[in-house]
């Protein structure tokens, strides 16, 4: 079982002008986050456009990402889908393709009673033998993961782990409350609680702002574990800027565009979530251009 620690990335999905998938770009990217430090990669996330991509497109950047990795770091296939069923289906095949380990976000669309939540997620568990983390985002999905219902899950044995993107800092707390006496990691899914996750007795993040800014991100984690709080702590207060950009538009959105900025042929999101406002790129590219100015981007 790989440790679940670190800077993990989300990483982007680069596509062609067609939406069609740049294999040899999504491979240059994985290089390029291995290369700064990142503790894991993490296909088909929400960064990684894991929502819009067909059953088989995941399987194909999984197959790549796993093959370019090759073992040098984790990697976390995004496996969750609307139904158990398929998402059983496509965590088997994740195992088949050489994923370390997976995260299943919470089912969508349809309200989910906890109790449903924990049937769902023991059952993809028992059905493939890879490390599973729960993924809860409900202002995505509409389905949040309780404290207690996470507190349930981390009993089943290969149910390690937990990203929460919530924003709420009490929901993360309370998992980490709830799970403190067995080994299971607690992950921010919010680049802004990254080192108060860590402070609390988190395992580090599951971070979308590294496939912008990858050294700085693996910082707040390296930093931390070395005793270096205030370096930690300017490391975590310099993302603010882009972040803010965020209320704008579409994260995701945003954080393909500042990497497309940055001088990669990452392409843009696939539609209808491929625009962003005059307003939203001015701030975006001012905010690129003070983090330059600062030395957190590397040219």
């Amino acid at each position: 079982m790989p440790e679940i620690k670190g800077i993990i990335v989300p990483i982007l999905t680069p596509m062609y002008g067609d939406e069609t998938i740049n294999e040899e770009e999504l491979r240059a990217q994985a290089e390029r986050l291995i290369a700064a430090g990142v503790h894991g990669i993490f296909p088909s996330g929400t960064n990684g456009e894991g929502y819009i991509l067909s059953g088989e497109e995941k399987e194909r950047v999984l197959e790549i990402c796993v093959d370019q990795v090759r073992g040098r770091v984790p990697v976390y296939a995004g496996t969750g889908c609307v139904s158990t069923r398929e998402t059983v289906r496509l965590s088997q095949r994740a195992k088949a393709l050489g994923a370390d380990a997976l995260s299943v976000i919470t089912p969508s669309f349809a309200a989910a009673s906890q109790e449903e939540l924990y049937t769902h997620y023991r059952t993809v568990a028992q059905s493939v033998d890879l490390p599973l983390i729960l993924y809860n985002i409900p202002a995505r999905t509409g389905n949040a993961l309780a404290p207690a219902t996470v507190g349930r899950l981390s009993e089943v044995d290969n149910i390690v782990g937990v990203k929460d993107s919530s924003g709420n800092f009490d929901t993360l707390l309370q998992y980490i409350e709830r799970t403190r006496d067995r080994r299971f990691a607690v992950l921010s899914g919010n680049d802004s609680l990254i080192l108060w996750t860590l402070l609390a007795g988190g395992a580090g993040a599951v971070s979308g702002c590294a496939n912008v800014f990858p050294e700085n991100m693996v910082a707040i984690y390296e930093k931390f574990i070395e005793g270096d709080l205030k370096g930690a702590r300017a490391a975590q207060d310099v993302i603010r800027p882009f972040r803010d950009c965020f209320k704008l538009g579409n994260p995701n959105t945003i954080t393909k565009a500042a990497v497309a900025l940055l001088g990669y042929p990452v392409g843009k999101c696939r539609a209808p979530f491929n625009s962003l406002s005059p307003e939203a790129e001015d701030a975006l590219e001012k905010a690129l251009s003070g983090l330059k100015a600062k030395g957190v981007i590397r040219p």
